[in-house]
């Protein structure tokens, strides 16, 4: 096939996106092999104010994106779940300890908001393949050196990035997670919009 009748079948195409549209809704054919479509929440490394010094922590709740500083204007941001409106947690912290297959338990707040979910927990959860923290977590401390109780972690609801739906930490994919506590040590500092 040579360029002229590529660009002449080319042509409709153009004209009526809603047909694209449609057409790449459908099964491809027999023996092809179908494009992936992009996910917006891989990691990928992207340009970020200069301001921010290398090695530090941003997440912007609001877009569903953290942010790891690389060089001076950039960064590998991955996606992240965020407290759900009432429980979002914003300001400025540091990583205080890190752990690999954390254990967990609920906050007092968590069990007197969902007794029958979080009631069980009440005394921990081990970590492991089960554990909503999932497969790491960055605690993140106060100024003064006091545990916020805000973890960047993994989890155990890979479909839960990009929205708005925990107790007010910071979820990402396991594997994420796991990329990012190998890159960022204990003092790294956090800022979360």
């Amino acid at each position: 096939m040579n360029r002229r009748q590529i660009l002449m079948l080319s042509l409709p195409l153009l004209a009526a996106p809603s047909l694209v549209l449609a057409q790449a809704r459908t099964a491809p054919a027999a023996g092809a092999v179908a494009a992936q479509p992009r996910d917006p929440y891989a990691p990928t490394e992207v340009a970020i104010r200069p301001d921010f010094e290398v090695g530090s922590i941003v997440v912007v709740s609001k877009d569903f994106f953290l942010y790891h500083v690389i060089a001076p204007g950039r960064a590998i941001r991955y996606g992240v779940a965020v407290g759900t409106a009432e429980l979002v947690w914003k300001g400025r912290a540091t990583v205080g300890r890190k752990t690999e297959w954390p254990s967990w338990t609920p906050t007092p707040s968590m069990i007197k908001r969902k007794p029958e979910q979080y009631g069980k927990w009440a005394d921990g959860m081990p970590g492991g393949p089960t554990n909503p923290l999932g497969a790491r977590a960055l605690y993140m401390y106060d100024a003064k050196g006091n545990d916020t109780s805000i973890r960047i972690h993994g989890t155990t609801e890979p479909n839960s990035i990009g929205r708005a739906v925990s107790n007010g930490c910071i979820r990402m994919r396991n594997e994420a997670v796991m990329d990012l506590y190998e890159q960022v040590p204990v003092g790294t500092p956090v800022y979360v919009y």
